[in-house]
C-alpha cells in the first residue's frame, strides 16, 4: 500500500496505544470463535498481525506488506483446516476496526488516520476470503484424493492371484486409479490373475463396461487374465438390457466363485485338511 503521513501517524498510534488494542481485539476474535480456539493462541496471532500492520503503515520495512500477506495466508488457511467459515475468518480481522474505533472515536482529528487503517484492514479482510477459498478447495481435493486411495485397493488372494473389490462409483478418474494400481501390483507380485469385483458398484452401464473393458485390456498386455466378480442378478438384467458383451472376459457371481475359477486355472483346488 502507499504510505503517507496519515498512515505514519496510524502506525504511530496504534504503536502507543498497543496493549489496549490488541487486548480489545482479541476479547472480540474470542467471542466470534466461542472456546474452538484459546484465548492465548488468537492472542499470539493477532499480536503477530498487529506488529506487521504497524510496520506496514510506518512505511520503514519494504518487506513488511509481503510478510503481513504471508501471515494472513496461513492465519486463513489454518482457520479453513480447523472448520472455521471464511466469514467468521474475515470478521476476526474486521474487528482490529472495531478495536480501534472504540478508542478514537471522540477525537475528530483522528478521523483521517482511522480511515487510512480502515480500508488497509479491508483489503485484509477480504485477502482472508482468497487465501480461505484456496485452502479450502486444496483440503477438499485431499481428502477427495485419500478417500479414493482408500475406496480402491488391491489385495493378495494367493499366490499369484490379487483382487480388485470395488465399491462406488466408476468413473473416468477412480478407473485410472485402478489400472495403475492393478498393472503396479500385478509387476510388483507378478501375479498372473487378477479379479475385479464389482459386488460394492450400484450400476453398471455402458460407461462402466468400457471403464472395467480397458482395465482388463491393460492386464492381459502385462500377461494377466482377469475374471470380473460380483454380477447380481439386477446388474445382470442391466447389462443384457443394454446389450453389453463382456466377450471372452470370464464372469462370476461372487468374489468365491472368481477365486475358485483362478485356483482351477492355475492347476490347484482347495480340500478339507
Amino acid at each position: 500500500m502507499d504510505v503517507d503521513g496519515t498512515s505514519e501517524r496510524m502506525a504511530a498510534y496504534l504503536r502507543d496505544h498497543h496493549d489496549k488494542v490488541v487486548g480489545r481485539w482479541t476479547d472480540l476474535v474470542v467471542a466470534g470463535v466461542r472456546g474452538r480456539t484459546s484465548r492465548e493462541e488468537v492472542r499470539r496471532e493477532l499480536e503477530d498481525l498487529y506488529a506487521l500492520i504497524v510496520r506496514v503503515l510506518s512505511g520503514a520495512d519494504e518487506h513488511a506488506a509481503g510478510e503481513l500477506t504471508a501471515t494472513l495466508d496461513e492465519l486463513s488457511r489454518g482457520r479453513a483446516r480447523d472448520g472455521f467459515s471464511p466469514s467468521e475468518t474475515a470478521i476476526g480481522v474486521f474487528s482490529l476496526k472495531e478495536a480501534v474505533y472504540e478508542l478514537v472515536a471522540d477525537s475528530a482529528d483522528l478521523v483521517p488516520e482511522f480511515y487510512s487503517l480502515s480500508r488497509m484492514v479491508d483489503d485484509l479482510g477480504l485477502r482472508t476470503f482468497e487465501a480461505y477459498s484456496s485452502a479450502r478447495e486444496q483440503i477438499i481435493a485431499d481428502q477427495s484424493a485419500a478417500m479414493l486411495e482408500l475406496s480402491t485397493p488391491v489385495v493378495r488372494l494367493w499366490d499369484g492371484i490379487i483382487a480388485v473389490p470395488l465399491v462406488g462409483t466408476l468413473d473416468s478418474a477412480r478407473t485410472q486409479l485402478v489400472m495403475e494400481k492393478l498393472l503396479d501390483t500385478l509387476v510388483a507380485t507378478g501375479a498372473d490373475h487378477a479379479v475385479i469385483d464389482i459386488t460394492g458398484v450400484p450400476t453398471v452401464d455402458t460407461e462402466v463396461a468400457q471403464h472395467l473393458l480397458k482395465t482388463v485390456s491393460a492386464a492381459r498386455l502385462l500377461g494377466a487374465e482377469c475374471t470380473i466378480s460380483g454380477i447380481r442378478p439386477q446388474v445382470a438384467q442391466t447389462i443384457v438390457s443394454l446389450g453389453i458383451e463382456f466377450g471372452d472376459i470370464a464372469t462370476k457371481a461372487t468374489l468365491a466363485d472368481a477365486l475358485a475359477l483362478a485356483l482351477r486355472q492355475a492347476g490347484l483346488k482347495v480340500v478339507p485338511a
